[in-house]
């Protein structure tokens, strides 16, 4: 259980998160806010709270050790980005850099540019595939780190996934941890009109997964989930039940702000409803 100084500063850490978010798409005038936004409580939680993941990345001792992240859903780069500037890993300048040219923050993460990147996404349905290889060479080395895939819910309706799913339960992938950003929708609007996923906790048991299912925006809930998924004896899923376009009044749950920037006034707005979170 989280602490409320703990709780308190997640809360603030995920509204700079947020800030930086609306203020990159916005600066670049292409980007995708609103599958950023669903996961800021999540991320922040598992970056500050959850995860071993070393602010000096290569030149760490330590840096072996590290729990390896994987954003499946790579649209959702300046979540990623906020991220990783809030944990020190990049300038916190940079971040207005993202998709100018000659940037090393692309509008998909791309590992040879920038520290904190495990591998390079962006084609969706294959990140759950990389994080069962990462995790079976991590088990072949007798490295005790964990694996966490980042997906969306849309990107479930890939049949990769689910071949990943199967290929993680047979291989005993107890160090894995795939966490789905279940906001409903997904650029041609809700899921479950462009191709069903419920009833997924029951699906993804069926692959022989243990599945906690959480509010994606409440601290406690993320962490304590997380915590419970290290100890299981399976891959573990969490299904995350989020907000896309959570904390701009005007952004959530519609899915034309999947991929659009917002204009100035529209920033400003964005800006002053984050802080009022």
């Amino acid at each position: 259980m989280l602490t409320d100084n703990e709780i308190l500063e997640l809360k603030q850490n995920a509204q700079k998160v947020r800030t930086n978010i609306v203020k990159m798409v916005h600066n670049s005038k292409s980007g995708h806010p609103g599958g950023s936004l669903s996961g800021a409580d999540i991320l922040t939680v598992l970056f500050t709270k959850s995860l071993n993941i070393p602010e000096k990345w290569q030149d760490d001792t330590n840096y072996e050790n590290r729990d390896r992240f994987i954003l499946s859903k790579g649209h959702a780069s300046p979540l990623l980005y906020s991220i990783l500037a809030l944990k020190g890993i990049i300038p916190e300048e940079e971040l207005m850099t993202f998709r100018k040219f000659k940037s090393r923050l692309q509008g998909h993460p791309a590992k040879h540019y920038l520290p904190g990147i495990e591998t390079s996404t962006g084609s969706l349905g294959q990140g759950l595939s990389i994080g069962c290889g990462i995790a079976l060479g991590l088990k072949l080395k007798n490295n005790l780190a964990n694996v966490v895939v980042y997906t969306g819910d849309g990107e479930l309706q890939e049949g990769s996934c689910w071949e990943a799913f199967m290929q993680a339960a047979h291989r005993k992938l107890n160090n894995l941890i795939a966490i789905i950003d279940r906001n409903r929708l997904q650029i041609d609007g809700c899921t479950e009109n462009v191709m069903a996923l419920d009833n997924l906790n029951d699906k993804l048991k069926a692959f022989n997964w243990d599945v906690i299912e959480i509010d994606g925006h409440n601290y406690n809930e993320i962490y304590e989930a997380v915590e419970k998924a290290k100890k299981s004896l399976k891959p573990c899923a969490i299904i995350a039940n989020t907000v896309k376009g959570k904390g701009c009044s005007f952004m959530e749950n519609k899915a034309e702000w999947h991929g659009k920037a917002p204009n100035d006034e529209q920033l400003q707005i964005a800006i002053k409803e984050i802080n009022a979170i």
